[in-house]
This record gives C-alpha cells, sequence and structure tokens, in this order.
C-alpha cells in the first residue's frame, strides 16, 4: 500500500476544501440552518409531535442526511472530474498506484469532507431546537458509512459525467427527490397502506430511518434492514469502481 501516494491526493483534496470554504462548507451550512429555522422553529412549533418527538427535532436527521448525500456526491464527482477535464488524470494514472490507492485517496478526501460538514449542521441545529442522540456511536457510524458509500457514488459520476452540466443531473433529478420522498419531513406510517409499501422501494427511506433511529430510538424501518440496505448500495458502489478501472471507461479512452 502506498501510503505516501495516498496522503497525496488526500491532503490535495482537502487542500482545494479549504481554499473554497465559503462555497464547500458555509453555503450548505447556511442553506440547511434556513431549514431548521423555517420548518423546525416557526412550523415545526405548530405541530403535533411525531412518535413523542417535537416536529423541529423530528425532521433534524432526514436535513442533515439530505445534505449529506448531495455534499458526499458533489465533492467526489467534482474531485475526479476535474482530473479529466485538464489531463491531469493521466499523471495518476501512469503513477505506481493501484485503483484502490487511487480511490482510497480521492473518495477518503470527499468522505472526510461530507462528514465535518454533518458534524457542523449538527452542531447548528442544536442552536435552533434541543435535541438528544441516544445512540451515539450509531449516529456517527451511519455518519460516516453513508459518506463513504455515496462519495463513492459520485466518483463513479464524476468518472461517467463529460461535461459539469452532467454532474448535477442526478443528484438534483434522482437523489434529492428520493430524499424528499425517503421520510425526511415525515414519518412513512403517516401515508396510506398502499403508499407506505411503494415508499419501501425508496433505498433513501432505509438511510434516514436509519438515522433517525440512532437519534431518537425511533424509526420507519428496522435497524438491521437499514444497515443491509446501505452495505449493499457500497458493495454495488465498490464493484462499479472495480468495473470502471478493469475496463478503462472514460479513463483511458
Amino acid at each position: 500500500m502506498n501510503l505516501y501516494a495516498i496522503r497525496a491526493i488526500y491532503r490535495f483534496e482537502m487542500a482545494r476544501t479549504f481554499r473554497t470554504l465559503m462555497q464547500s462548507i458555509a453555503s450548505p451550512v447556511i442553506s440547511t440552518s434556513l431549514y431548521f429555522v423555517v420548518f423546525g422553529s416557526a412550523i415545526g412549533s405548530r405541530m403535533v409531535a411525531i412518535d413523542g418527538i417535537s416536529y423541529g427535532a423530528f425532521i433534524i436527521p432526514g436535513l442533515i442526511m439530505l445534505s449529506l448525500l448531495n455534499e458526499s456526491i458533489s465533492n467526489a464527482s467534482f474531485g475526479i472530474y476535474m482530473p479529466k477535464y485538464s489531463g491531469t488524470i493521466y499523471e495518476v494514472l501512469s503513477a505506481p498506484l493501484s485503483y484502490v490507492e487511487i480511490v482510497i485517496g480521492y473518495v477518503g478526501a470527499a468522505a472526510t469532507k461530507s462528514v465535518m460538514l454533518g458534524l457542523i449542521m449538527l452542531v447548528t441545529a442544536r442552536l435552533f431546537i434541543p435535541f438528544e442522540i441516544v445512540h451515539p456511536v450509531w449516529m456517527v457510524t451511519f455518519l460516516v458509512l453513508t459518506a463513504v458509500t455515496f462519495s463513492l457514488f459520485g466518483f463513479i459520476i464524476g468518472i461517467w459525467a463529460d461535461g459539469f452540466e452532467k454532474l448535477q443531473i442526478i443528484p438534483m433529478m434522482i437523489v434529492t427527490p428520493l430524499t424528499f420522498l425517503g421520510g425526511s419531513f415525515y414519518s412513512i406510517d403517516m401515508l396510506p397502506p398502499f403508499w407506505q409499501k411503494v415508499t419501501l422501494f425508496n433505498p433513501v427511506v432505509y438511510l434516514v430511518s436509519g438515522f433517525r433511529w440512532a437519534f431518537y430510538g425511533v424509526a420507519d424501518v428496522s435497524l438491521f434492514a437499514s444497515v443491509g440496505m446501505t452495505l449493499v448500495f457500497l458493495l454495488l458502489c465498490m464493484l462499479g469502481v472495480r468495473w470502471i478501472f478493469r475496463t478503462g471507461y472514460r479513463l483511458k479512452n
């Protein structure tokens, strides 16, 4: 394992984040804070509790998960797309590095940024809405596991994309709608029976539900289902990355 090369890629990607703090950190934190103010403090104070949890506190895991998914995909996809766009990816591919080391460097940096952002949002939410974390270890586990999984997914998107506009298609057209429809702002038990069954085909439901369970000990689906779905998607992303480097898809041609 070439730790020096991994560290070089990781530090380069992290340095880019700190050069663009307003775009990388401040912007998503401010945007999510507006959700906390509007839906949590203003509207939430007028709504009934869900499963014994105030509405403002109930939506915190969903809002953090929404930002975590989008930022993980965005960080990883942009991180690998820029070397493709500038042509420096060929220097990385010609270096004495395995694809595993390349992925660890890029995905590790993207996941680190996303976890940092998630923790900052957690602290920010505390300023507006009181809440407790019943299972802090599981909360961190879900945070890290989701960040790594969707950073891998973003890495695949960054290699697939052949233009800047394509970097935003999947996050905007697929991931964000699935997150909004995945129980971020409501419990799926509030839906009619038919739509409850339909919603279970949304993979984001399992992420949001597991993350909310770590906060309050209540969930729409079982903890094992949440962990299992996350690990399955992680495995699929790993297989996808392995296939890309084995075939050289949009890297060597």
